[in-house]
């Protein structure tokens, strides 16, 4: 019999303020690393909602989703497992620095495309692609996404 594939459906947030991204500082394997706010899509959730719960609970930002920026693979080479990203933009509504933050989580961070070039602990080849997809490509509206109940 032959095991099934299941990718892990997925969702990241771009937030850009000021010439910076929200991103955040989290640990992977107890390491210190740097990714877009992002996680899994749970059930019964939109993407949208999930954009908004999971920048919430990694960063403490409100946010409104109001794009899709693009839709990314990642194979993981530590865990061969495929992630299917839907990256959204979206803007900060305000900081509730009383939320508290997933476990793992060390807290957010404001930094510049050039910050991200030079960074070494980027969680994957995504966060960066998809910081200069944002500055570069075309961005779509959020109804391209069409979710049935």
């Amino acid at each position: 019999m032959t095991e099934r594939w299941t990718p892990h459906a997925t969702v990241a947030t771009i937030v850009f303020q000021n010439g910076k991204f929200l991103m955040v500082e989290e640990l992977s394997d107890g390491n210190p690393v740097f990714n877009q706010p992002a996680g899994h899509i749970e059930a019964g959730e939109t993407v949208e909602q999930a954009a908004v719960r999971e920048t919430l609970e990694e960063t403490g930002w409100e946010v409104r989703p109001t794009g899709v920026l693009g839709l990314y693979t990642y194979t993981a080479p530590s865990n061969g497992i495929t992630y299917h990203r839907y990256c959204l933009i979206a803007e900060p509504i305000r900081h509730r620095p009383d939320v508290p933050l997933d476990e793992g989580i060390i807290g957010p961070a404001w930094m510049s495309i050039e910050e991200l070039q030079a960074c070494n602990r980027l969680r994957s080849a995504m966060v960066l692609t998809c910081a200069q997809d944002f500055l570069s490509k075309q961005h779509y509206p959020l109804e391209l996404i069409t979710e049935h109940p």
